[in-house]
């Protein structure tokens, strides 16, 4: 039984469970395996996606920038949607089998997209609409499987099974293309295999339904559908939080092209560019929740993005003759830092805060601000660079950061008590 508390900041009490407390659900397990998968088949096309479009097709940064953030603003509105379909009924699983079904699908899109800069959208578009889908439902599924004063190691844990498929992805990618002279559609077909093998295991292996907690006192009455957890002032100030930050935040394709052009690396390495990064990640994710859980999550997320601001100063630093892994190396390691402190952390800070039946839609509220955010600054971020050039668009960057971590220091709450639907006697 599990028994709420403020005492500590940004976390519920420890339950007193013995060692059962200590072991990670079965259901998150489950799902990193799921999500292993099916991250081995995305990013395998988005390890060649930059290279493909900038240097293939032709695209600008501003061009590419607009598309890259274009597609990850539309998936705000998917994921309200798929947050709210999950929540009616307690389809978490049904509605993220849906997601991961038209990512995999997307795949035989740019299949059959050929050059076609229409066909190339459409895809992407559907890869992203099922990544909006499946996201908010397959992250309540971990919070409702999970103790609330585990959250950080169990998001931990999943993230770290996550990321070892987006470490292995960009390897698949690089070998196909060496074995096959460059041949983008065998990488599209094979990823799609991939993509099937984990709607499959999702189906088989996913259990339906998760247990409910046993509130202390009758719920209150649903009110205000996808938008209620905006009643919750803990809630609000994690939302604004979120979403000044993610106003800052640089996607990953752009710190790899920067990379590339700055240490004029061989466009036949660029598909490797992400190993770097989703290793730190991977050995940082499950620490990085172990010590969110004890010191609480607030302090984890915001140095987080300390570690982004680190990977704009160093792209910032002149390299003269210096060896290239004098900045590749700790670029890398800082942007894998940076997820791995953010991501899982930031759901396992707003879960608690969420009431049971609208889990999902909660966290889908707040992923879609992040995600509308993060649009914004890499369409932003594109048309500095497009019109001042490298040096300036970083400089902008780092200077917005700055201002977002001193809100994001005032706003975040130093203490997210557990939602009283949450709180067994």
């Amino acid at each position: 039984m599990y028994l709420a508390t403020t005492g500590r900041p940004d976390t519920s009490a420890r339950p007193r469970t013995g060692g059962a407390g200590r072991r990670v659900p079965g259901t998150v397990l489950a799902l990193g395996a799921v999500s292993l998968v099916t991250d081995i088949s995305s990013e395998m096309v988005t390890a060649v996606l930059p290279l493909y479009l900038v240097l293939g097709l032709g695209l600008s940064p501003l061009q590419f920038g607009f598309l890259d953030g274009l597609f990850n603003g539309a998936t705000a509105f998917v994921r309200l949607l798929g947050g709210h379909a999950a929540d009616r009924g307690h389809r978490h699983k049904r509605v993220a089998g849906i997601g991961y079904a038209l990512s995999a699908c997307s795949r035989l899109g740019l299949l059959l997209a050929g050059g076609a800069t229409a066909g190339i959208a459409a895809a992407l578009a559907t890869d992203r609409v099922g990544k909006g889908i499946r996201t908010a439902p397959r992250d309540a599924l971990i919070t409702l499987s999970s103790p609330p004063d585990a959250l950080g190691r169990s998001f931990g844990v999943h993230r770290a099974m996550d990321t070892t498929g987006a470490l292995l992805g960009p390897l698949a990618a690089f070998a196909l293309l060496w074995a096959t002279a460059g041949a983008y559609d065998a990488v599209f077909v094979v990823s799609f295999c991939v993509g099937l093998l984990g709607v499959l295991l999702l189906v088989l292996y996913v259990p339906g339904h998760h247990p409910a907690p046993r509130p202390s006192a009758p719920p209150a009455p649903r009110k205000g559908g996808t938008f209620a957890a905006l009643r919750d002032p803990a809630f609000r100030r994690i939302l604004a939080a979120t979403a000044l930050l993610g106003t800052a935040t640089v996607g990953d394709a752009f710190v790899y092209l920067l990379l590339q052009q700055r240490l004029d690396l061989p466009v036949g390495w660029f598909p490797l560019l992400p190993l770097g990064g989703a290793a730190a990640y991977l050995l940082l994710a499950v620490p990085a929740g172990r010590i969110a859980d004890r010191v609480g999550r607030r302090l984890p997320f915001l140095y987080g993005h300390l570690a982004l601001l680190c990977v704009y100063a160093a792209l910032l630093l002149p390299t003269g003759d210096a060896p290239a892994l004098l900045l590749l190396l700790p670029v890398l390691a800082l942007l894998g830092a940076f997820y791995a402190t953010t991501d899982g952390v930031l759901m396992a800070l707003t879960g608690p805060v969420l009431p049971a039946d609208g889990t999902a839609r909660g966290l889908a509220l707040l992923q879609s601000g992040q995600a509308l955010a993060r649009m914004l600054a890499g369409v932003g971020f594109g048309a500095l660079w497009t019109v001042w050039g490298q040096g300036p668009a970083l400089w902008a960057a780092l200077s917005l950061l700055c201002v977002a971590l001193a809100g994001g220091w005032l706003l975040l709450p130093r203490a997210t008590p557990s939602h009283p639907e949450r709180r067994t006697a």
